[in-house]
């Protein structure tokens, strides 16, 4: 008998991989299950309510003057709650930008709050959930004495994302729409720092993403990111990106995409536009 309910407790511990291929998303840039750029209201990972999943992630941005590379891992717990750590680094490669480096570390939460994107399907009940994101900027590097975002002209360098996002998914279509609205201050999603000599308020923001599912491994779609302008030292403009992404499995997938990031900051005053590329593993 205690056998048996050592074994019954060891198969409740076993990762289930119980949800449907690519309807948990992937990891977005700053480390929560979702799109490349918006967090979704998916909970990362294939668990189901009595399981979990995880998954780690390396993502690398690249424009003409600009790289960021973000890596981190996700847990999701009983398809209710997620848990997210990540690490952004962005770097210059054009002068007087060469030497940039700065360095951010963000800490998520999201949790589940209402609907389901798979079950909900004969309701237009969307699946949704609200997250934070705790950011912490670790100071500029390559820059001399402009060693710190505040001496850009921003206010802190710490801060925290409060976000509402709804997902739903019309299996019989193909088609996952999503729409997230979040309270920021972040200057380039805290790389610059938060809030600045333009302004230093919170500011909804929202956030869209479109998905078309080819078939069971690849997936077609477009996304849109509103973005603050707190900074004089910084013209920021809007995100949006086109992404495919290839599912080869439950534990493994792949994101291309052509992404614009608008103006980031007066010294290299054009759009920067270019790829990204992200890898995520897990179960």
């Amino acid at each position: 008998m205690a056998a048996t309910s050592v074994a019954a407790q060891t198969s409740s511990m076993t990762p289930d991989l119980g949800k449907l291929m690519a309807t948990a998303g992937v990891i977005q840039v700053e480390g929560a299950g979702g799109g490349g750029l918006v967090p979704w209201a998916t909970i990362t990972g294939y668990g189901t309510r009595d399981s979990y999943g995880a998954n780690a992630h390396y993502t690398y941005v690249g424009t003409q003057d600009y790289k960021l590379a973000s890596y981190g891992v996700a847990v999701g717990i009983a398809d209710r709650v997620e848990l997210s750590v990540a690490k952004q680094r962005f770097t210059g490669s054009q002068a007087p930008l060469n030497n940039l480096r700065i360095d951010q570390d963000i800490y998520g939460i999201k949790v589940k709050l209402a609907g389901d994107i798979v079950y909900d399907q004969d309701t237009w009940m969307p699946q949704i959930a609200a997250g934070m994101m705790i950011k912490r900027n670790n100071g500029i590097g390559g820059l001399g004495a402009v060693n710190n975002v505040k001496l850009l002209g921003a206010k802190d360098d710490s801060g925290i994302d409060y976000y509402l996002a709804a997902t739903k998914l019309f299996l019989d279509q193909s088609l996952l729409i999503n729409a997230t609205v979040r309270a920021t201050k972040a200057n380039q999603m805290g790389i610059l720092g938060f809030g600045g000599d333009k302004g230093d308020r919170y500011q909804a923001m929202l956030e869209g993403s479109v998905a078309y599912l080819l078939n069971r491994k690849w997936v077609l779609g477009a996304e849109y990111r509103m973005k603050p302008r707190n900074l004089a030292a910084d013209n920021e403009k809007d995100y949006y990106d086109a992404f495919i992404a290839w599912f080869p499995s439950k534990n493994l997938s792949l994101t291309l995409a052509y992404v614009s990031l608008g103006d980031i900051t007066i010294y290299n005053p054009k759009r920067q536009d270019g790829v990204y590329l992200s890898v995520q593993a897990g179960f």
